[in-house]
């Protein structure tokens, strides 16, 4: 199932977490490995990404294959 991947703060340092995921796939120390690890993710399931902030908004996205299609025509 392709669920779009968000690297969020955690007591730890960073989380990847996985939409609607109530528990970490990934705790990191930095938002740098969390962000790598949430990439590989998100392109192995060709969904999205998420990269909040400290606050919880969100600073950045990547897409991993929800891309509309461009019609030739």
């Amino acid at each position: 199932m392709k669920k779009n991947q968000h690297v969020v703060p955690h007591q730890d340092g960073w989380a990847v977490k996985g939409e609607g995921n109530s528990k970490a796939t990934k705790v990191t120390k930095t938002q740098t490995e969390a962000i790598e690890s949430a990439r590989k993710i998100a392109k192995n399931q060709e969904s999205e990404l998420f990269i909040h902030k400290k606050d919880g908004t969100i600073r950045g996205r990547d897409s991993y294959g929800n891309d509309p299609v461009e019609s030739k025509g």
